[in-house]
């Protein structure tokens, strides 16, 4: 991806987007998710159950996010992760809807929702954090063979 800032690509353009852009760059389901902060249903998602190896990128700005090393299953309908990527774009915000405190995961690029972490939950990782996805937030890139 190009970091020229007339590019619309480059990540500093996304925070310039206007809300009428990003409805026709995304899906309506793909709105809700990424720009509204939905959640899709659990167990329907592309990326939940995707086993190669490579690089999983916001389907908003195409940031690296995760990578598959550290995907794992948790059996909780969504894509799981113990850790964003090495140097990902990723940032943290409370949240206290649905009468409960959660730390949301957003994207550091585009601002977009991503899903949530959730930590202490007794999964054998090294972080014993589960960064729950939807996979509508992400695209998947291959590793080269």
């Amino acid at each position: 991806m190009s970091t020229d800032q007339t590019d619309p690509g480059a990540p500093a353009a996304f925070a310039s987007l206007s809300d009428a852009q990003w409805r026709e760059r995304l899906s309506p389901e793909e709105y809700y998710v990424l720009r509204q902060g939905g959640t899709e249903r659990p167990f329907t998602g592309e990326q939940r159950d995707a086993g190669q190896r490579g690089v999983y990128r916001c389907r908003a700005c195409g940031a690296e996010l995760f990578t598959s090393e550290t995907k794992f299953d948790s059996r909780c309908g969504w894509p799981s992760f113990y850790q964003p990527a090495e140097g990902a774009n990723v940032r943290y915000l409370r949240d206290t809807g649905m009468g409960m405190e959660r730390v949301e995961v957003r994207c550091g690029s585009c601002d977009s929702h991503l899903g949530h972490v959730f930590s202490g939950e007794g999964f054998d990782t090294p972080t014993d954090q589960r960064y729950c996805i939807n996979s509508l937030s992400m695209t998947f890139q291959e590793e080269d063979e």
